[in-house]
């Protein structure tokens, strides 16, 4: 006997046996609804209650994450902006040293010029007055009469020895202002640079102006970092993350670039260090050769930066001397243009490489011999070759800047990413908790629909009974 048939109430009808055998297990059923219903709240609790735990413990991880963020974040920003602002302050007290200290000198020239000038033209505006002698001959001489004939020839000789004498004076007079004229005509040249000194005191007046409302902005901004706003926050996050995609994208470029020269020296290194030395199965050394002496002149360039205090990621190298500095500058700068000498001579190892070898290829081949090309057209490769051998290295050493962007910017980026990456986990868990806890109501509510029957005979008697107790209630009030 099979356990099939063992089961078969109803030989040949399994449905009727299931159907019997649900029946009389219904009252077992029954009888455990409220030890299963407790068995699986319990399993929902135990599967609920450390998720939900993890949750909020996650929760709690994010939120002082973030506070540590913004604390970092806003140190960052108030130290950037105490720079700008200082180099503001410095650019504006080079722009005063080198263009307004001379003013109050011209200040000076100009009033002394200036009241030259109005004087002259005082000067200048002169009527001259009638001579008072004049007046009274010629009023003595209206007074005679001119009945006599020598009258009448003192009368002309007077009359022309005053016409002679006016010419003589209108003549000095003309002169007068003929020099007077000239004297201003003198200070023309003066005036066009005196107007030429004052556009440019306005221009630098303006400059001065517009450092000054730049100042006023970055104090703005470094007072709402001091006082830890919401805005300084947000804009600081904005401005991080920004430059974290344009460093990003220009180390990119730079890789780019690193990848050329490597393409560049690594057939000649290979000839250099030997062909067949390999340092594991797929690593050849004359490759790690190549970027060994990448990453030396991209070391180099790091270090040239940093004497010269443009990137900050080496405090030891910042704090040293100026001696030392110097020194430290001149090392990395001269042994940046060995390398990047050598890298061209590497670049005309490689055409020259490239050359032989075509010229086997072709000496092995059954194929009529080439003429030789125009000896300035084979060369321009070359040269091409080694002035990008040479220029690489320097370009490569530009990468400290947008590599200090990125570190400082990728503190705040990457802190936000957890802060975001801990909530969504935060959120994952208790959804699954919630999830798990309803799952457990639906397992008891479908053990409920399988027990149907004798739930309704429970409610229908329960029922019954709350109907029974308000009749006996009703009868022994009335006894």
């Amino acid at each position: 006997m099979t356990e099939t048939s063992f089961w078969m109430i109803v030989p040949g009808n399994p449905g009727l046996s299931a159907l019997i055998l649900f029946v009389i297990a219904m009252p077992f059923l029954y009888a455990a609804r409220k030890p299963v219903h407790e068995l699986v709240r319990a399993v929902g609790h135990l599967a609920g209650g450390p998720l939900r735990l993890a949750s909020k413990w996650l929760l709690a991880v994010a939120k002082e994450m973030r506070e540590r963020n913004r604390q970092v974040l806003l140190a960052h920003g108030r130290e950037e902006t105490e720079q700008h602002i200082a180099r503001e302050f410095e650019r504006i007290g080079a722009l005063v040293r080198r263009d307004l200290e001379g003013y109050p000198a011209l200040q000076r020239r100009l009033l002394d010029e200036i009241t030259r000038v109005e004087e002259d033209y005082r000067k200048c505006g002169e009527v001259p007055p009638p001579p008072p002698e004049w007046v009274e001959a010629v009023e003595a001489v209206a007074r005679v009469k001119n009945g006599n004939e020598l009258v009448q020839h003192v009368l002309e000789e007077i009359d022309r020895s005053i016409k002679k004498i006016y010419d003589r004076v209108i003549t000095e007079y003309r002169e007068a202002y003929e020099s007077r004229h000239k004297i201003l005509n003198g200070f023309m040249p003066f005036w066009r640079s005196l107007q030429r000194t004052l556009a440019q005191a306005d221009t630098h007046i303006t400059s001065l102006n517009e450092r000054a409302t730049h100042i006023d902005a970055q104090m703005d901004k470094y007072q709402e970092i001091v006082e830890q706003t919401r805005k300084a926050e947000h804009v600081l996050t904005v401005s991080a993350a920004t430059q974290f995609a344009v460093a990003l994208l220009v180390l990119c470029i730079a890789a780019g670039g690193a990848l050329i020269n490597y393409k560049l020296i690594a057939l000649p290194m290979s000839e250099m260090v030997g062909a067949g030395d390999w340092l594991t199965a797929s690593l050849r050394t004359s490759d790690v050769a190549a970027l060994v002496i990448i990453f030396v002149e991209a070391t180099m360039g790091l270090f040239l930066m940093e004497t010269l205090r443009i990137t900050h990621l080496f405090p030891v190298i910042h704090n040293l001397s100026d001696v030392m500095r110097r020194r430290m500058m001149l090392l990395a700068f001269g042994l940046l243009v060995t390398l990047a000498g050598v890298e061209a001579a590497l670049a005309l190892m490689r055409d020259m490489l490239i050359a032989d070898k075509a010229a086997l290829l072709q000496s092995l081949s059954s194929a009529p011999q080439q003429l030789p090309e125009n000896g300035m057209l084979s060369r321009i490769p070359t040269a091409g070759q080694m002035l990008l051998g040479f220029i690489l290295p320097f370009a490569l050493a530009f990468v400290a800047i947008p590599l200090e962007s990125f570190v400082n910017s990728a503190r705040t980026v990457g802190g936000v990413a957890l802060v975001l990456f801990a909530r969504g986990a935060a959120f994952a868990l208790r959804l699954a908790g919630n999830l798990v806890r309803s799952l457990a109501r639906v397992l008891m509510t479908l053990y409920d629909v399988v027990i149907v029957l004798p739930l309704l005979v429970e409610r229908l008697i329960s029922r019954k009974k709350q109907e029974e107790i308000p009749d006996q209630d009703l009868a022994v009030r009335r006894h």
